[in-house]
């Protein structure tokens, strides 16, 4: 934060009422706002929803405040950076909350019923093994062949990441209320650029696309003007784009339908940008093995657990320095890019 603070930014922080981080300290939302705090014209960028790709979400808004671009005027535009919107995930290295909650399917309405998924249904008990294992892994690999076989590979992409509402112990599990940084995104929206009528949008995760490129995952409709304003940015590939070469999954809960729905009177244009790794199984496998050990870890020895989770870390934030320079590099000019977007939209 002191980062932000340097490059003029107001701070806030919303503290964790009960969870405490991997170590023992506790938790909070961190918030910085730049630029013109009533402007009509608000740039939102979020990390950390997933919490164990915060570490490259965080990167990016940080190589922001430290290029040159984020010392532009913005006496007619606002920035809202929200760090670390999952933070025990962030903290414990986990994609989910403290809930085994996937806050990015939490955004649905949870006064009605939730949507169905037949086909994670199907999938549940091979895909949430006891024992991590050859054995184990050619299971789920023997399940998910003899799906495509009667429902096809889009169905079975569909199946496991559109979001399911039935399985507290699985994965993509939306929750069977909101969570509390569910709550927070709501309040962190409302105290910050409630009065916004033009939203541009970046919600930074990893784990689809090319290694170290982004991949743009857009939720606007694909005719609306909030569509074209981002492809204006960003290049027309927001509008098209198919995770891993497939049909786009029915997503349920998103947190962009959830900015939507907070800040009611204000167009959100953007996208969800991920940054690829190590390519189409690294996130399956990233799910299921962050499940595990958080049901299971404690089964195996101290070193095969440091190993594991190292390897999970890894696996959706390489080591390698060329990724993380690419990931800064292209950070601060997608952030310019839709800044600079928003000032003529």
């Amino acid at each position: 934060m002191e980062i932000a603070q340097s490059a003029g930014a107001t701070l806030s922080h919303y503290p964790h009422p009960s969870a405490e981080g991997r170590f023992g300290e506790a938790l909070s939302i961190d918030v910085a706002h730049l630029g013109n705090r009533s402007a009509d014209r608000q740039l939102l960028v979020i990390s950390g929803t997933h919490g164990q790709e915060g570490y490259a979400g965080s990167a990016a808004q940080v190589g922001w405040l430290l290029s040159s671009e984020s010392e532009i005027a913005l006496t007619d535009v606002g920035v809202l950076l929200v760090h670390g919107l999952n933070p025990y995930g962030f903290s414990h290295g986990s994609r989910t909350t403290e809930n085994n909650v996937d806050l990015n399917r939490n955004f649905v309405d949870h006064t009605r019923p939730y949507p169905e998924n037949p086909g994670y249904e199907k999938l549940h008990h091979a895909l949430t093994p006891a024992v991590w294992s050859r054995d184990s892994f050619d299971s789920v690999s023997g399940a998910e062949a003899e799906f495509i076989e009667t429902e096809g590979v889009d169905a079975l992409f569909n199946a496991l990441v559109a979001g399911q509402y039935s399985h507290p112990d699985g994965l993509m599990f939306g929750g069977n209320r909101r969570e509390w940084s569910n709550f927070m995104l709501e309040r962190i929206l409302g105290d910050h650029i409630g009065g916004a009528s033009k939203v541009a949008f970046i919600e930074w995760h990893t784990g689809i696309g090319d290694y170290g490129k982004p991949f743009f995952l857009s939720f606007n409709d694909p005719q609306s003007e909030e569509m074209r304003q981002a492809a204006l940015w960003w290049g027309p590939d927001v509008a098209n784009a198919r995770p891993h070469g497939m049909t786009r999954p029915a997503y349920r809960g998103l947190v962009f339908y959830g900015v939507q729905a907070f800040l009611p009177n204000a167009r959100v244009a953007g996208a969800v940008i991920e940054f690829g790794t190590r390519g189409p199984e690294a996130g399956a496998v990233a799910m299921r093995q962050d499940r595990w050990l958080r049901f299971h870890g404690e089964a195996v020895s101290t070193e095969m657990q440091t190993l594991l989770w190292a390897d999970l870390r890894d696996s959706l934030n390489p080591a390698s320095y060329l990724w993380r320079q690419a990931v800064v590099d292209h950070g601060v000019v997608l952030t310019r890019a839709a800044l600079c977007g928003l000032a003529r939209w």
